[in-house]
């Protein structure tokens, strides 16, 4: 009778380790895939705001997915101009328009920008002890890049909130500290 018991109480132990590890996985966002990098041809790839270049025979993670969105959601901000010309290639994705440097607005890495269904809506983001509100109006991909029509940079981490000179101004950074920061965002 014993050794029943302690059967079943181990059938149940590993039911419940093998759920709860399949929960974990089902809200995590693993990596999709590899794409191989090629050398731009010379002068097509915009480095303003200190934006990378894809280099030959390199490999860059891509993503389908973004972890979960949540009230604050953790995320890396990054620079952008949504400007003609600047680094952000061409168009926005949301409105086919470029938007000055001086609005706020973003592009959400794949996941959050949900095939579109965050365009033209509003985002709150905060760190630096402030917060500002800005307009999604394009997608940083996650899935693709190294190629014209990502202006030869590698594809965005699942991440990213891509934001404007505007944005960045707004929580008060200093404009030598402009690049990568930790940040929490959420829809508005």
């Amino acid at each position: 009778m014993k050794n029943l018991r302690k059967g079943a109480i181990l059938v149940f132990l590993s039911i419940l380790v093998s759920y709860s590890s399949g929960a974990r996985l089902r809200s995590s966002c693993n990596p999709t895939g590899k794409i191989r990098g090629e050398n731009p041809p010379p002068g097509q790839c915009n480095q303003e705001n200190d934006s990378d270049c894809c280099k030959a025979g390199d490999y860059y993670t891509t993503y389908t997915c973004s972890p979960p969105v949540s009230g604050t959601t953790s995320a890396v901000l990054t620079l952008n101009s949504f400007q003609k010309g600047g680094d952000g290639g061409g168009p926005s994705e949301c409105d086919s328009k470029y938007h000055s440097d001086e609005t706020p607005v973003v592009a959400l890495s794949t996941g959050w920008y949900s095939g579109g269904s965050r365009c033209l809506n509003n985002v709150t983001i905060s760190a630096n002890g402030r917060t500002v509100i800005a307009m999604v109006v394009d997608e940083c991909d996650s899935t693709m890049g190294c190629d014209k029509d990502h202006d030869y940079q590698p594809p965005c981490p699942n991440n990213i909130v891509d934001a404007s000179k505007a944005v960045w101004k707004a929580l008060g950074v200093p404009e030598d500290n402009w690049g990568d920061l930790d940040i929490s965002w959420s829809d508005s």
